[in-house]
């Protein structure tokens, strides 16, 4: 009949005005059902949506969370100074001497088990640090002491959760020639040094002083978002959710899945090749984001609450500042971010920028 053909195009909207009407907010598609369609008769159709939870706000402003260290130390400063000192060392080689831990040796090696080679088990003038434990345990350790020029023969059990299950728990034999052995020599910390660093410095203090700045810097910023979520965290640990719907965290949940599986497509590893690799599931990735799906679903109805507790609106100057903002961060022009975001969904976020910004702006840092 006629009005079976109508029925995709009336329920949208039959739907859309009963929606506005019960004044609900649903967060998951509905499932409709229709008891009556008669011809000349009002139709009676019934749509079941989760709606929105509702949100118990407890206390959001002027919150005060632990202090966050923001000093830094001398050893820090030395730290960043050594770190800078072992990315200057050469390798230099040693003629006739034996090789220590800290060493690279160069190697050729060729692995055995039960008397035959084995795949994966061969390399030529390989680079090996000792002391690394890039190798199986207890290899690099039979190197130390012997010279360039020594061949031997290196006795070692891969370990029980080794990768490759056919050489799991099994006794090898390597046979190792050692062709060179080269110590690291790392350069004197003087000024000479800091001008081969840092163009900028002539002497040591100089280039100590300016890593420090460097280090306040970027303590001062780690210690602003820490002190912001954990303002935001506090906000949300003092509301109450009623009851938190399962289908939010799945969705949630879904978009993170897509996200972390775009960014492994653009690296060219396929979904299948990324379970394969890994050794795991599509259930085990959504296992893994579920924890984080749920504070983030939490998170945005509390910040949302907020914002309409706060009867937080966003401006048409603040609006156009977000599309600049966005254009900017990714390099699109305004057009297309106008065409891709809805005015609705700018709208929500300049809202919830601005109810994060009333949590984290009057919040302070304990005094100790």
């Amino acid at each position: 009949p006629y009005y079976e053909d109508a029925r995709p195009g009336v329920l949208p909207e039959a739907y859309e005005a009963a929606v506005k009407e019960a004044g609900i907010d649903p967060v998951s598609q509905p499932k409709i059902d229709v008891e009556s369609m008669e011809k000349g008769q009002d139709w009676v159709i019934t749509a079941e949506v989760t709606v929105k939870p509702e949100v118990k706000l407890g206390q959001y402003k002027d919150l005060v969370v632990e202090k966050q260290d923001r000093e830094v130390t001398d050893a820090d400063v030395d730290a960043r100074i050594k770190r800078e000192q072992e990315a200057q060392a050469e390798l230099v080689i040693k003629e006739d001497a034996a090789a220590e831990n800290g060493d690279t040796v160069v190697i050729d090696f060729e692995g055995f088990v039960d008397g035959e080679a084995f795949d994966g088990g061969k390399g030529e003038n390989y680079s090996l640090e000792l002391g690394s434990g890039s190798f199986i345990p207890g290899f690099e350790d039979q190197l130390v002491g012997h010279k360039s020029g020594e061949s031997l023969d290196v006795n070692v059990t891969f370990p029980e959760d080794y990768q490759a299950e056919d050489l799991a728990g099994k006794e090898a034999v390597f046979k190792v020639t050692i062709h060179e052995v080269k110590a690291k020599e790392v350069p004197e910390l003087d000024d000479e040094f800091a001008k081969d660093v840092d163009d900028e410095v002539s002497t040591l203090d100089e280039l100590k002083e300016k890593y420090r700045k460097e280090l306040v810097e970027t303590k001062e910023k780690a210690a602003d978002d820490a002190k912001d979520e954990a303002a935001i965290r506090m906000a949300v640990e003092n509301a109450e959710i009623v009851e938190l719907p399962h289908v939010m965290v799945h969705d949630e949940v879904h978009r993170s899945m897509d996200e972390f599986l775009n960014n492994m497509q653009r690296q060219g590893i396929s979904p299948e090749m990324y379970y394969q690799l890994t050794g795991s599931t599509e259930e085990d990735l959504h296992k893994q984001f579920e924890g984080e799906a749920e504070m983030r679903t939490r998170t945005n109805l509390v910040i949302e609450a907020i914002a309409a507790a706060e009867n937080l609106q966003a401006t048409e100057e603040e609006i156009n500042a977000e599309i600049q903002e966005l254009s900017e961060t990714y390099n699109m022009p305004i057009e297309q971010i106008k065409r891709v975001l809805t005015e609705d969904m700018l709208e929500h976020d300049v809202t919830m920028k601005k109810a994060i910004e009333l949590i984290t702006g009057t919040a302070t840092e304990a005094k100790e």
